[in-house]
């Protein structure tokens, strides 16, 4: 289809688009924390939760090293626990913002103290984190591992703080918090037989046992948990990983297994335009004929959840890399890059093509609240859903798709050295460097264990 076409195509239904903001925006969050204490007060059987159902964990940073693990679980829904799982079921639910706020204000997020890697004054009773399978941290390690949601006990000390954790653009928000004293299994969770492999190598390292368990069909939500809660990576070096640290480190390292997949695959042979458009973003793809180049482009509206003054300009950042990838953490970007960069590797992988890669992704003021990366993640795997459009040259792309953008031509260009053509000679000069690809045994160097996932606090 002819790019101009394809564009045409893809025009809003404005009004559907306010009457669904409207709706959204008019649902009052306290409704929801209300009905949470309404149903924790029915749930609760003097100072212990009975029947809680946990799917999944939470690691904060704060504090760092000793930090707080939590378990997350739903009250008064533990039937439909799963529902609770962030992954990209949500994306396919079509999950607006305010669904997702609902499940994050209806999980109760139980934590305690503990220490990343071994006892500290701060916590001197809590074990070294590798060999720990019991107390409150092995629980949650049981919980992070297995295949399905795990009936527990959990005992609390205090009554939940009800107060909403609004998240970053990484990780989502979380929902109301208790002190917890103790959880206990109240059944033997099933562990998927991949995990109890990279469990039982001692000397495996953390990231070649992620991109052993991505090959196996486990998506990166899942490797996200197990690597956080300190249960991967070689067994001395296994510690907790805070959840937003682990999210990136986990995109980063699938995507470099990615990079490597295809770095000898033949170029796409036709400039196309992809998009998608999903809570406010909107996300255009452009590949191009060519060697591995990636670069995206952030543009955020004012307004909008992270440039809240609506007479500032619009907010424009971008982080790229050429063949051989990064050697530094993007600090422009952060988490999007890594999951943006997943996405397109994802397909590239899939069809064995490579290309050089500009994704341009706009933030509305639609975007009322951060539900967190995975949003960013789903929308761009989904955006080459369906049709895309065809264009002649990469920069006649780039210079039709920037009469939707919300900025210039010319201030892209200023910003994105793909929109800009700098990357070319380095293109060039890749090109006569390649070295045969190594294969991948699954066995790869540690080069995304928690000293690279401390990075991402920046």
């Amino acid at each position: 289809m002819r790019l101009d076409e394809y564009i045409e195509d893809l025009e809003p239904d404005e009004e559907a688009r306010r009457r669904q903001l409207a709706k959204e925006k008019s649902y009052e969050i306290t409704d929801h924390l209300e009905a949470f204490e309404r149903r924790f007060d029915d749930a609760l059987s003097g100072d212990t939760l009975v029947g809680s159902t946990s799917p999944s964990i939470f690691v904060g940073r704060s504090n760092y090293p000793d930090i707080p693990v939590g378990l997350l679980s739903p009250v008064g829904d533990e039937g439909d626990a799963e529902e609770y799982v962030t992954d990209g079921d949500w994306y396919r639910q079509g999950y607006a913002i305010d669904d997702v706020l609902q499940r994050r204000t209806r999980l109760l997020n139980s934590n305690k103290r503990a220490n990343v890697d071994s006892p500290s004054i701060a916590s001197r009773l809590t074990p070294s984190v590798h060999d720990t399978w019991d107390g409150f941290v092995g629980v949650q390690r049981e919980v992070a591992i297995a295949d399905r949601p795990v009936d527990l006990e959990i005992g609390l000390d205090d009554t939940p703080d009800l107060g909403l954790d609004a998240g970053t653009d990484v990780a989502t928000p979380r929902g109301p918090r208790a002190n917890a004293r103790n959880a206990e299994l109240r059944e033997n969770p099933y562990v998927p037989r991949p995990v109890k492999k990279t469990l039982e190598d001692d000397d495996w390292q953390a990231q070649g046992a992620m991109t052993y368990l991505y090959r196996r069909g486990f998506d990166v939500y899942d490797i996200n948990s197990i690597l956080s809660a300190g249960a991967l990576g070689e067994t001395e070096q296994r510690r907790l990983v805070p959840t937003r640290w682990s999210i990136t480190a986990v995109d980063d390292t699938i995507g470099q297994f990615l990079r490597g997949r295809i770095r000898n695959e033949p170029s796409v042979d036709e400039v196309q335009v992809w998009a998608n458009e999903y809570m406010g973003n909107r996300y255009w793809v452009i590949l191009a004929p060519g060697s591995w180049e990636f670069e995206l482009v952030e543009m955020k509206a004012p307004g909008s959840i992270w440039n809240p003054n609506p007479e500032d300009d619009v907010w424009l950042q971008a982080a790229s890399e050429g063949y051989e990838g990064r050697s530094s953490y993007v600090q422009e970007t952060a988490g999007a890059y890594y999951a943006t960069r997943l996405g397109v590797l994802e397909h590239l992988e899939s069809i064995g093509r490579q290309a050089k890669c500009l994704v341009l992704r706009e933030v509305s003021d639609d975007y009322w609240a951060p539900v967190g990366v995975w949003q960013v993640r789903e929308s761009v795997r989904n955006a080459f859903e369906g049709e895309y459009g065809e264009a002649e040259t990469f920069h006649g792309a780039v210079r039709e798709v920037s009469k939707q953008l919300p900025v210039s031509y010319e201030r892209l260009q200023r910003k994105s050295e793909l929109a800009a053509g700098l990357q070319a000679n380095l293109d060039v000069y890749f090109s006569t460097q390649r070295e045969n690809p190594v294969v991948d045994d699954g066995r790869e160097s540690d080069t995304a264990d928690t000293n690279h996932a401390q990075q991402q606090d920046g």
